[in-house]
């Protein structure tokens, strides 16, 4: 049992879907709109403390750790499906049926693969320096485990680089469907993702933007002000009526 305490970007909680328990950090008015932050490979829900009061201030947003990360359980499978489909059950657990997702690296690429199997699910999708896995594109070879512990479950480093080695090629097939307003917020050429992936994927989708940020891999940490920006911009351009 995950004990419920408090930090400075929201109440940290736990919620228990398909036997996975994922912890989620939650801020903001709950009559806002929701919002769904996903974190990178080897983060948790903390990574996001330099933008989450900022867009607290407009949405409920939900900060999740993703299986094998921070406080959610360590089950030792991981997969980009395992982790969408965890997202999904966190979704239903919490009562929110339609949401803006927020992705970045991994989470972007799990945010993505909800957009393509659920759309329903999501108003508005905002992926953050991360492209659908296509094959050939990436090549990720598997590391040595350090010899210290990690306060992440290892195992998922591997299993996710695998999957960008060698992924389902339907994941990069489908962003030609993906009709769900879309940002795609590049960190431009100091970034260790070809960002040439993202401007093809873009291309692909039928309703998406691409705003580069300078910035490397890590925009939302590196230029939290350019990226609220941009997330504030794109969300007011596409607001719903």
């Amino acid at each position: 049992m995950l004990r419920v305490t408090e930090s400075d970007i929201g109440a940290l909680r736990a919620v228990t879907g398909g036997g996975v328990v994922l912890a989620y950090r939650v801020a903001g008015d709950p009559t806002s709109p929701p919002m769904v932050l996903l974190h990178g490979l080897g983060d948790d829900g903390r990574d996001w403390h330099t933008v989450l009061p900022a867009l607290a201030d407009r949405y409920r947003v939900y900060a999740l750790d993703l299986r094998g990360h921070g406080r959610s359980d360590h089950p030792g499978r991981y997969s980009f499906e395992l982790m969408r489909d965890d997202v999904i059950g966190f979704l239903d657990e919490v009562d929110v049926e339609r949401c803006v997702v927020i992705g970045h690296s991994m989470g972007g690429a799990v945010a993505i693969l909800l957009a393509e199997a659920a759309p329903h699910r999501l108003t508005h999708l905002i992926v953050e320096d991360a492209a659908a896995p296509r094959p050939g594109a990436l090549e990720r070879p598997p590391l040595t485990p350090p010899d210290t512990p990690t306060p992440f479950d290892f195992a998922a480093v591997n299993a996710i680089r695998a999957q960008l080695n060698d992924p389902d090629p339907a994941w990069w097939d489908r962003t030609n469907a993906v009709d769900v307003p879309t940002l795609v917020i590049g960190g431009g050429p100091d970034s260790q993702i070809p960002q040439q992936l993202l401007a093809e994927m873009v291309d692909r989708m039928p309703d998406a933007a691409l705003v580069t940020i300078a910035a490397g891999h890590d925009v939302h940490a590196s230029r939290p002000a350019e990226f609220l920006a941009a997330v504030d911009g794109f969300l007011a351009a596409r607001a719903e009526h």
